[in-house]
């Protein structure tokens, strides 16, 4: 039976929560990977193969590698009880901080520095508990001095993405253009705005991967190979 992402959300943090109280034991984190990405460069194409790979070659436990994405809205939501008509306000795009400080006095929606800090505090926390890949929402600056966290930029050419896109959400090339100006802004300006970090600095990775130049498939083994490689004793 196929399991939707919210439950395998759910499985993911009841797997790492005992059912039942035993003797703490400090063990070495599993590593967690964030990918920062261009419109149209492929995550999610790159992360199910991604996940396969890590899957099979991890040493076995009750824990599963996760992606999370849209995801990671439902999981931010979920535990801060933060009501469900407020997901909105989550995408990346959404805040200026004008319109926040105004909609904060009318009372619609909780501030902006409200929901960043609970996105940022959920991340942290599924970071630590390993076996994650987090898409955006700055997921390799919060994780930054984490020395279990692996971080990942997917790039693409400007036309290999139009044409992602294009087939994707069958949009016409204007559109598919349009698309990806206002994802690829809305990702720097989160980012800018809300850590004071260029996206396109390179010395927030570990790996930058074209996706113009390797397969989905070739930039998952990539990935998977200088993450085993740095973590080995995660892995078989």
């Amino acid at each position: 039976m196929a399991i939707g992402s919210y439950e395998k959300c759910k499985k993911y943090i009841e797997s790492h929560t005992p059912k039942t109280e035993t003797k703490h034991v400090k063990r070495k984190p599993h590593p967690c990977i964030t990918i920062s990405r261009q419109t149209g460069a492929g995550a999610q194409a790159v992360c199910k193969h991604l996940i396969k790979i890590l899957e099979e070659k991890s040493v076995p436990d009750d824990i599963h590698w996760t992606f999370f994405d849209r995801k990671l809205i439902e999981k931010v939501l979920e535990d801060h009880h933060l009501p469900k008509r407020i997901s909105s306000y989550l995408v990346e795009d959404k805040y200026r901080h004008i319109s926040s400080a105004v909609n904060e006095l009318l009372g619609l929606h909780p501030t902006q520095w409200t929901i960043l800090h609970k996105t940022t505090e959920t991340i942290l926390q599924l970071a630590r508990m390993g076996k994650a890949v987090i898409v955006g929402r700055g997921g390799n600056i919060i994780t930054s001095k984490l020395k279990n966290a692996f971080h990942v930029r997917l790039i693409a050419p400007l036309q290999f993405r139009i044409d992602y896109i294009k087939d994707f959400y069958n949009f016409d090339t204007k559109e598919a253009e349009a698309y990806i100006k206002r994802g690829d802004e809305a990702r720097k300006n989160y980012l800018k705005s809300n850590f004071g970090k260029d996206i396109d600095d390179n010395l927030n990775y570990h790996l930058i991967l074209n996706t113009g130049l390797l397969s989905y498939e070739e930039a998952a083994e990539t990935i998977a190979a200088a993450v085993m490689k740095k973590f080995p004793k995660s892995f078989t």
